[in-house]
């Protein structure tokens, strides 16, 4: 179960090793993604077949990371895995971006660091984590 709550959360190896809630803010979790795009572009390049591939695998983990919701306007923490929140504004444009269930919304963040996408480009995610059903 802890590699699952990875996925949604990466820094919680950082959580557990300080023994505290780490209220990450919207731009500690860009700056996230964004070294996971460098990543990927110097593992399988930056040429359009790299950039394709990394952004396959950059939206197929924002379709977890999405589902986080910062430790400083939880209600009642901690968030359950399995918890799904309701819409809700971030303290920021940034949050409220990385918090929606869109997966257009995830298009564009990936266009921040990847640039912008083909206009017949269309994202389903592989799997339901993010769906209700």
């Amino acid at each position: 179960m802890l590699a699952r709550g990875a996925l949604i959360k990466p820094w919680i190896f950082t959580e557990i090793k300080e023994r505290r809630h780490w209220d990450i803010s919207g731009q500690e979790r860009l700056d996230i993604i964004k070294d996971f795009a460098n990543f990927g572009m110097e593992h399988w390049g930056s040429d359009d077949k790299g950039l394709e591939t990394t952004r396959k695998f950059l939206l197929e983990w924002l379709s977890f990371t999405y589902r986080y919701a910062p430790f400083g306007i939880l209600k009642s923490p901690p968030q359950r895995i399995n918890e799904r929140l309701p819409m809700y504004r971030g303290r920021n444009d940034i949050e409220t971006l990385l918090s929606s269930p869109n997966c257009q919304d995830w298009v564009k963040i990936t266009e921040m660091f990847l640039g912008k996408v083909k206009d017949d480009f269309q994202f389903i995610p592989k799997h339901k984590a993010n769906s209700y059903s």
